[in-house]
């Protein structure tokens, strides 16, 4: 086999698994590790690799930490009464913010890695096996031996609004800084970085510093007032924080009634070290930081079906504008709303009918949006 064909033969090995070591490389195309090294260097001379890691230039994903859950969804047949029983249908399907994330983007033909933690049971192992059959990358994930994965159960109304969520997701308390240290070729990799705030306040705060040194962009996506103690107060590093207005009004401590309130929350946080803010508002859209203020878009209507994981796609939106280039919040809002009705108009915590040409067909014409422009819909993080 001549030289030429060696090269060739390692370098499709390593786009079939991007984290194999030079000692698998030469054992299965029987070289020695120094003749493995030096393909791999005229690799990267040819700008065929990117170097550490074995980055390919046209592969490089986004990397989502956090959380990743058995969904359960209780749909009243009727009005909701409290204090008795109520006739429901139980739904259950994998959610959790970071997965949410991650299997919009990959519905969206994006590449896309996961960074969370399963038990042991039988819960972790369908998830698992569903995200790789979504094309998610899942070989950072952590295993936990005598635990449960972790589940989220939503009581909804008649209508498919969420009335009451209860989560349990202790386990997240193991996706710990020393963890992340040994994940740090997946890391390492990333075009982008989501992370959401299931993750130990100890954990974001290695992932800001991170991105402050390595120029990596990081997004923050909030999903919950609850935890939004596990923000860092000091935010250098951070491309984008992405929350509703409710834990907007925890994290800076009071009620947000005026747009002049509103923009002057966004501002403290901006002087934490976040560059820019979405916020979330319910029935009166979203806001978006900009450099003279705040900018509101409107969503489109929307016939609700269920409301559960529609701010996830919303945020896998932006994202994915951000991850294709485009700088433009006003952009990336627009899609993220057009994922979002997309959503909240299906069963699905992740819309089945998903692809990327939805996004890209929604372009700048001269600053007009190409979403309707009224709100009937109600969006939860």
């Amino acid at each position: 086999m001549n030289e030429l064909s060696k090269k060739d033969q390692l370098y499709e090995l390593i786009r079939a698994n991007p984290f194999i070591s030079q000692q698998d490389l030469a054992v299965q195309l029987r070289l020695s590790r120094s003749a493995v090294a030096g393909y791999i260097a005229g690799l990267i001379r040819d700008r065929r690799l990117l170097g550490r890691a074995y980055v390919l230039p046209d592969n490089r994903p986004i990397v989502c930490l956090g959380g990743a859950n058995l969904d359960r969804k209780l749909r009243s047949h009727a009005t909701l009464k409290m204090g008795t029983s109520n006739p429901a249908r139980q739904d259950e399907s994998f959610g959790g913010v970071a997965r949410n994330i991650a299997e919009n983007l990959a519905r969206l033909s994006t590449p896309v890695s996961l960074i969370t933690v399963i038990g042991d049971d039988s819960s972790g192992k369908a998830l698992l096996a569903h995200a790789d059959a979504a094309g998610i990358d899942t070989r950072g994930t952590l295993r936990l031996q005598g635990v449960c994965t972790g589940t989220y159960t939503a009581v909804l109304d008649d209508h498919g609004e969420m009335m009451l969520a209860l989560a349990d997701m202790a386990l997240y308390d193991a996706l710990t800084p020393e963890f992340l240290d040994t994940r740090q070729p997946q890391r390492n990799v990333a075009a982008l970085t989501v992370a959401d705030m299931n993750l130990p306040v100890e954990t974001l705060q290695l992932l800001l510093a991170d991105a402050a040194r390595d120029a990596i962009p990081l997004v923050i996506v909030a999903v919950s007032q609850p935890k939004m103690s596990h923000l860092p107060q000091d935010l250098r590093g951070l491309r984008l924080l992405i929350l509703n207005q409710g834990e907007l009004e925890t994290r800076v401590g009071r009620a947000l009634k005026t747009e002049a309130e509103l923009l002057a929350a966004c501002r403290e946080v901006q002087a934490q070290g976040a560059q820019d803010v979405i916020v979330t508002r319910g029935g009166t859209g979203v806001a978006y930081t900009t450099q003279g203020g705040l900018a509101h878009l409107e969503a489109p209507d929307a016939r609700i079906v269920d409301v559960t994981g529609a701010g996830d796609a919303f945020s896998a939106a932006v994202c994915w504008s951000l991850f294709h280039g485009s700088e433009d919040l006003s952009l990336a809002c627009r899609r993220g709303l057009r994922l979002s009705a997309m959503t909240l108009e299906c069963e699905e915590t992740v819309c089945p009918y998903l692809s990327a040409d939805i996004l890209a067909e929604i372009h700048n014409f001269d600053g007009v949006p190409s979403v309707p422009q009224s709100f009937n819909a109600l969006y939860q993080d």
